[in-house]
């Protein structure tokens, strides 16, 4: 089972403070038993909070917009989805009971599990935005096994990477350890030398990124 750590976003600055551009690096990593298996876990976690948060904007729209008996009214209607919208930051705050009640979720970075969140969330943008413009909506859908292939650190908390540049005069690929807090170490293949500040960093499933097609 083989892991990318995929689209590592890195901010390179081109002589102004206002002016960047964002560049993308990809690279192989390898884990032992145990931490694959925990890479396997913590996405399965993720892609379970994914599809709870989607059930739970979905159930306040069925039960307090849908079934509303003014509906059919668009001022109405408009209004009370408005009302009754959840938002990424009410279920970000719900994190914490989720956690009493689910402790396996102590688990996994904090940051990582908020990014499931703003994932649903821009989501959500999309189809809204879709609708705005007259496009066939899409209304976002829950997320199988082969279709949820990734986890994101969106910022430099929670990993660490012992080196982003290979030794001068040294060509070829080296490996180095990729620290994943609550996950393990894991061997990163560094083919290339990494440049710039580290934005985001991302762990994609390889094999299920290859079945879509990705």
């Amino acid at each position: 089972m083989g892991y990318d750590e995929g689209r590592a976003s890195r901010s390179v600055p081109l002589g102004s403070v206002r002016s960047m551009s964002i560049k993308a690096y990809k690279y192989r990593i390898y884990a032992n038993k145990q931490t694959t298996e925990k890479l396997q876990w913590v996405l399965d976690r993720c892609r379970e909070l994914y599809n709870a948060g989607l059930q739970e904007r979905r159930d306040a729209y069925e039960g307090c917009v849908k079934r509303h008996p003014n509906y059919f009214d668009e001022a109405s209607r408009k209004q009370l989805s408005k009302e009754h919208a959840i938002s990424v930051y009410e279920q970000k705050r719900d994190l914490v009971e989720i956690k009493e009640i689910r402790p396996e979720y102590q688990e996994i970075a904090s940051h990582v599990l908020q990014d499931v969140l703003f994932r649903l969330s821009k989501a959500f943008d999309r189809f809204f935005e879709r609708v705005k413009n007259g496009e066939k909506p899409g209304y976002p859908r829950f997320q199988g096994r082969n279709r949820y292939d990734s986890f994101t650190y969106p910022d430099g908390a929670g990993w660490k990477l012992d080196e982003q540049k290979r030794p001068t005069g040294t060509k070829g690929m080296m490996r180095v350890n990729l620290r994943l807090t609550k996950i393990g170490t894991v061997k990163l293949h560094l083919h290339r030398d990494m440049a710039g500040t580290v934005v985001t960093s991302s762990i994609i499933h390889a094999t299920t990124a290859r079945q879509r097609g990705n």
